[in-house]
């Protein structure tokens, strides 16, 4: 298991370009904060399909990191997304990330994307990742 702090280092160290916070993580889930602004932000006003999938696997993968420790060469494998409404443009993506199942070589979890104080979800992510041996 990795700490918040430690899951935060490595992603500063390993992934500088990631633009999402941890807020927190553990108990087999974590929460990750993405602010919006105008690169995030598709014609039409709504933010960009690709930021929300990268919240969302962001998400899953910090869950991932505070269930197993850091397993840097983990890998995603799969991830399904459900747009359900848009999301608002002037308030950050918060993604919740529940991990459903921890096997040897797959994790799998789902990632609930929400625009920040409001409680319905812009989408839904399924995603399963490969855990290196």
């Amino acid at each position: 298991m990795a700490t918040k702090e430690e899951i935060e280092n490595f992603m500063i160290t390993d992934f500088p370009q990631a633009k999402c916070i941890v807020e927190s993580v553990g108990e087999q889930s974590a929460t990750v904060r993405h602010a919006i602004g105008f690169d995030e932000l598709r014609p039409g006003g709504t933010v960009s399909g690709p930021v929300l999938m990268a919240v969302a696997d962001y998400a899953l993968y910090v869950a991932i990191l505070g269930e197993l420790g850091m397993v840097s060469h983990a890998v995603t494998t799969s991830l399904t997304i459900n747009f359900m409404r848009k999301p608002s443009p002037a308030k950050d993506i918060i993604g919740k990330c529940t991990l459903l199942k921890i096997g040897k070589s797959l994790v799998v979890g789902e990632v609930s994307l929400y625009s920040e104080d409001d409680t319905n979800a812009v989408a839904h992510v399924v995603g399963t990742y490969s855990i290196p041996k």
